[in-house]
């Protein structure tokens, strides 16, 4: 007979990105239950091996309980694990991060966003996560359409190259940055559809594809 053997907890965390007044932001949840109760983390629970069909499921399932809504993109980000990551024992969390529109946020009453440079103390290993996640996001921005999963389903050429400075942390010509975004092809004009403001109507845009789309090259 094998001896028993102790299990691990088995969990998933979501680092949950937007942008707010021109700062890349994270959406942080206050936790509901020990350990760490009231302090504010980020997103994350239990797998649950009776309605989850793998961990993304989980993921999704957990933004939507605690932060209550669906994430438009979501990516596997890493594995941390150790004994030394959760008081309540050895633990594995597959982490995930996601690209969440301002306006979704309306829909809920417990998120808080933090500038990603100014965070509060996080517990667990979640400052952890959270730089692994900041590092992976300016990387892919760079040579994606990562960063447009941040705007709504319309949006202009300024917005979209404003997230993308947002984003990558850096400034970006905007002649240069419009030329490679439509060599790339993954935006597409939307006839006759204009943001109307103070100058003249700019000319709306929408993402060719839901499916996040390589470049060539870097932005």
């Amino acid at each position: 007979m094998e001896p028993s053997m102790r299990q691990p907890l088995v969990m998933v965390d979501t680092a949950l990105f937007t942008i707010r007044d021109e700062r890349l932001c994270l959406i942080l949840a206050r936790r509901q239950e020990p350990p760490f109760a009231g302090v504010l983390a980020l997103p994350g629970g239990f797998v649950h091996v009776e309605e989850d069909a793998d961990t993304a499921m989980a993921a999704r399932r957990v933004i939507r309980h605690k932060v209550g809504f669906d994430a438009p993109y979501l990516e596997q980000l890493f594995t941390f694990s150790g004994p030394a990551r959760d008081p309540r024992g050895w633990s594995v969390s597959v982490a995930y991060y996601a690209l969440i529109p301002l306006s979704l946020l309306d829909q809920s009453q417990v998120a808080e966003t933090w500038p990603a440079e100014a965070l509060p103390p996080l517990p667990f290993d979640h400052s952890q996560i959270v730089a692994q996640a900041v590092e992976r996001l300016r990387s892919k921005a760079t040579y994606s359409s990562l960063p447009a999963f941040l705007l709504p389903g319309e949006f202009t050429m300024n917005e979209l190259h404003r997230i993308y400075e947002q984003s990558i942390g850096a400034r970006l010509d905007k002649a240069s940055f419009r030329h490679k975004i439509l060599e790339q092809g993954i935006i597409e004009a939307l006839p006759d559809r204009f943001r109307v403001g103070a100058h003249r109507p700019a000319q709306l845009y929408r993402l060719a594809s839901t499916a996040l789309t390589p470049f060539e090259r870097k932005i």
